[in-house]
């Protein structure tokens, strides 16, 4: 298994996502089943968009969820987009090229851990399929309740662990076998690619620890939603 941990973790995800930014919403709707889009939606309704407030999108990527914060905030409100891989953040922009959210989303490159805004300047953060990928998960959700007001939440959605018996070893087979093989085959991509995605989930804490890890930085009400039988997980706290 590869090193996942500090410095040569941060910098074979940027690189592996750097690579992978042309494919990344494909394999995204072919490994979710097109379920992605509802589960963004979800996210959105989690951290309580509103018309005229400004969202913070960590670890942005591709800017999909960037782009439906963008509809529920509407043209008086903000949308900030954070990653630190460029391409990503190039694909991004591609993305809202044609769209009329593009008017009120800014993506930026910037670190998650070292987040480029002052104290109380959000009324939501958010972070999609990112927390796994950070050298330090408590360092990022720090960071995200430093940055939103009081009153406001943390959410964040990523791979979940599964407890149903027969559901949860097949889950696991498929993650380490066929999203590789289809990593390469449908994305055009290297199986090593793809084969990060199943380790990093499989070290990544699970969404009952990720909510006490929420709750050790301070934030309050904690807790998570499973969504396809606890294989993805929204976990969220209010600052």
């Amino acid at each position: 298994m590869m090193d996942l941990t500090g410095k040569s973790k941060e910098k074979y995800v940027k690189e592996t996502f750097n690579r992978i930014s042309e494919k990344y919403d494909f394999m995204n709707r072919m490994m979710s089943f097109g379920l992605d889009r509802f589960w963004r939606k979800k996210v959105v309704k989690i951290v309580r968009a509103k018309t005229g407030m400004k969202i913070l999108d960590v670890c942005c990527g591709t800017g999909m969820l960037t782009i439906e914060l963008a509809k529920k905030v509407g043209s008086s409100g903000r949308v900030i987009g954070l990653d630190f891989s460029e391409n990503m953040l190039e694909q991004a922009r591609k993305n809202i090229s044609v769209l009329p959210e593009k008017e009120n989303i800014t993506f930026i490159q910037g670190d998650a851990l070292q987040l480029p805004f002052e104290d109380n300047s959000f009324d939501g953060a958010t972070i999609g399929w990112g927390l796994r990928n950070l050298s330090s998960i408590k360092s990022g959700i720090q960071e995200m309740r430093r940055v939103v007001k009081p009153g406001s939440l943390v959410v964040s959605i990523d791979m979940g662990k599964p407890s149903w018996p027969i559901f949860k070893q097949l889950y696991w087979f498929a993650f380490e076998k066929v999203v590789p093989f289809l990593g390469k085959v449908g994305a055009g991509g290297k199986q090593e690619e793809y084969k990060y995605l199943y380790q990093s989930a499989l070290v990544f804490e699970s969404q009952q620890e990720l909510a006490e890890i929420f709750a050790n930085c301070g934030l309050q009400n904690t807790g998570y939603i499973n969504l396809v039988g606890g294989a993805v997980s929204i976990v969220y706290g209010m600052k």
